[in-house]
């Protein structure tokens, strides 16, 4: 969390040099309910436009992100860290989910009509429900926020954003340029609030759906306040994804892609790649080059154009998953590279790869939510998918083969997650649904399925009275 200095303000902090960029105060309940009344007057209107009318707001926020992309991207970095390229990357991306979902929404949200077996007419029609209200967390500051935003906005719905408090300038921002892009006032407010206030959200009967996007202890809790409410909720939540290293795999491949799916964004995404199971044939091989190729990467200041890894978000999540690390050697893992908290300013940790993990290690059995590797040898590559799936976890994972086909039957029948890349390692695609399962949550988002979370799914009966 943000460093608190008074009872109602927090402060943001530079995770590359530790100093503090901003302080901000947390609104009232009275500021609170203020803009959920504004939120629900703004739907009221909102919910009449046409489908097409929406798109061609959703159009302009999405050529807004790029006047604005600059200063999005350099705002992120500081915040959180990130590699300044990478935060470039998703404004591109939050461009894209809004082109994508304006000119796709008329066919996903069309009304569908249906033959009754007494010979009457059925009409399916979705109807926006009302406001939604967004947890999101820290690491796609942008990004997380459009991703569930956009949608609802072409669905009909209007939007409130509960932003992780050490990105609270992005979330501001957002609101600025969704503003300057013409989206009509009231439609997507920022919450500056407290996990008490946050509580009384979720009751409010104003409140119509929730998402959330964090860790599954999060998602317990809102997930548990939600359904006493008897309201819809979506949760992504973390997970510890497997990357199979099968016997006709491509090696160097398979080590340029692992690299890249370990310290994207550096080390701190949902769906990286996390826990590397390399069958007994090409293990050796695989451990050599991926050992080397982590011990190589340019680990410093963010916005320089060479660096490859950048600092941890926050200090607490430094210790945490140092801590890991050392819980997971003290019962039997072994250290291949990083593993040391380095000297300086900023909370950077080095490029981390464990050997010999095993059930009971974090390494093994929780999400490492940084740049350190699990590195687990499989007798073969059905011994493998039975590891892969050794997981209380769901959300995504990936598969190495020469054999698309053979791989791809195995995504398909076999893994236990809600996405599976193959030969490749991917964040997200607007086209393609987004989401897990067991403990990684449930519900989608993308692919024209998170237009339909937040929905109701009416209905239309007409008799046949001949």
């Amino acid at each position: 969390m943000s460093t608190t200095t008074k009872q109602n303000t927090f402060k943001t902090i530079n995770p590359t040099t530790g100093k503090t960029l901003s302080t901000y105060t947390y609104m009232t309940d009275e500021q609170v309910e203020e803009s959920i009344q504004q939120s629900q007057k703004a739907f009221l209107k909102w919910k009449n436009k046409t489908i097409e009318e929406r798109g061609e707001i959703i159009k302009s926020i999405g050529k807004e992100l790029q006047n604005y992309k600059s200063e999005l991207a350099e705002l992120m970095t500081n915040e959180m860290g990130k590699l300044l390229k990478q935060s470039e990357q998703e404004v591109d991306l939050c461009t894209s989910i809004c082109d994508y979902s304006a000119e796709h929404a008329p066919a996903f949200l069309k009304s569908e009509e249906r033959q009754l077996t007494n010979g009457g007419k059925g009409i399916i029609a979705y109807s926006p429900m009302g406001i939604i209200y967004g947890i999101q967390p820290w690491n796609y500051p942008s990004y997380q926020v459009l991703r569930y935003t956009i949608v609802n906005l072409m669905a009909g719905n209007s939007i409130l954003l509960k932003h992780a408090s050490n990105v609270t300038g992005t979330a501001k921002l957002l609101k600025s340029i969704f503003d300057t892009a013409g989206l009509p006032s009231g439609l997507f407010n920022v919450l500056v609030i407290e996990h008490e206030q946050s509580n009384a959200i979720v009751k409010h009967k104003l409140v119509r759906g929730l998402t959330l996007t964090g860790s599954p202890g999060a998602g317990e809790k809102i997930g548990e306040k939600a359904g006493a409410a008897l309201k819809k909720t979506v949760l992504e939540l973390g997970s510890n994804d497997a990357y199979l290293v099968l016997d006709d795999a491509d090696i160097d491949l398979a080590v340029e892609k692992s690299v890249m799916g370990r310290i994207y964004n550096n080390g701190e995404t949902c769906i990286a790649a996390k826990r590397f199971i390399a069958t007994e044939k090409v293990y050796d091989e695989f451990k050599e080059k991926f050992v080397n190729a982590m011990k190589a990467l340019k680990v410093g200041d963010p916005k320089l154009e060479e660096t490859e890894l950048g600092p941890m978000a926050r200090e607490d999540l430094r210790k945490k998953i140092h801590e890991q690390v050392e819980e997971s050697v003290e019962k039997g893992a072994e250290i291949l590279c990083g593993g040391e908290i380095p000297e300086g300013e900023g909370y950077f940790y080095p490029a981390t790869i464990l050997g010999n993990i095993s059930s009971g290690q974090p390494a093994y059995d929780d999400e490492l939510f940084g740049p350190v590797a699990s590195l687990i040898r499989a007798t073969d590559n059905e011994d493998a998918m039975r590891i892969a799936n050794d997981s209380r976890f769901g959300l995504g994972g990936g598969i190495f083969s020469k054999d698309v086909k053979k791989a791809t039957e195995l995504a398909e029948k076999h893994f236990d997650t809600g996405m599976v890349f193959i030969n490749s390692f991917g964040l997200a695609e607007p086209s393609m649904p987004f989401g897990g399962v067991k403990d990684s949550g449930y519900g989608r988002e993308h692919g024209g399925f998170g237009m339909k979370e937040f929905v109701n799914v009416k209905s239309i009966i007409i008799m046949d009275d001949k």
